[in-house]
C-alpha cells in the first residue's frame, strides 16, 4: 500500500465476518470522520459520542464530556478550517471496540490561539499526517471512550512550528 499521506488510498470493504453491531460502529466512525468532522458539523458529534465521553488526546491529556470535546474540535478548526479526513485505509472491529487509521489534512491558514491570550500567526503550510482512533462503544452505539493518536512532532514540523 502506498503512503496514504501522499497518495489517496480508498476505503477497503467491510469484512463480511463483522457482526451487525461491529459494522454499525465502523459505519458511524466513517460518518464521523468523513462527514461530521470534515464538514465541522459539531451539532452531530453526539451521533457517535456519549454525553459523558472521555477523550484521550495524542499529547497525553484527556477530557470528559461531549461539550468539552466539541469545543476542542472547534478550536482545531479555528486555525485550520479546511481540516478533513477522507479515508480509513485500515479499520477493524471486535465486539465493542473499533480502531481506524486515516490521514488528517488541512492548512494552517488562520491565527492559532497560543493558550496565553496571544496568537501564533499562520504559516500557510499544509499538513497531512497519519492518525488513528480507537473507540470503546456502548449498546446505544455511541463511544464512551475515544483514544486519538498522531505524531505531534511531525504535525508541528509540517505546520512550521518545530
Amino acid at each position: 500500500m502506498p503512503d496514504p499521506t501522499t497518495t489517496p488510498v480508498p476505503n477497503p470493504p467491510f469484512s463480511p465476518t463483522l457482526t451487525y453491531d461491529e459494522r454499525l460502529n465502523l459505519q458511524k466512525m466513517d460518518e464521523l470522520d468523513f462527514v461530521i468532522f470534515s464538514n465541522a458539523e459539531w451539532a452531530r458529534v453526539g451521533e457517535s459520542h456519549a454525553r459523558n465521553i472521555r477523550v484521550h488526546w495524542p499529547d497525553g491529556h484527556f477530557t470528559d464530556g461531549l461539550d468539552r470535546h466539541v469545543s476542542d474540535l472547534q478550536a482545531m478548526f479555528a486555525w485550520a478550517p479546511d481540516t478533513h479526513i477522507k479515508s480509513h485505509p485500515f479499520r477493524v472491529a471486535k465486539d465493542s471496540l473499533t480502531a481506524v487509521t486515516g490521514v488528517m489534512q488541512g492548512t494552517f491558514s488562520r491565527p492559532m490561539p497560543d493558550g496565553n491570550g496571544g496568537f501564533i500567526q499562520p504559516t500557510g503550510k499544509k499538513f497531512s499526517i497519519h492518525m488513528a482512533t480507537v473507540g470503546l462503544w456502548n449498546r446505544q452505539h455511541t463511544m464512551d471512550e475515544e483514544f486519538l493518536f498522531w505524531d505531534n512532532l511531525t504535525f508541528n514540523q509540517q505546520l512550521g512550528l518545530a
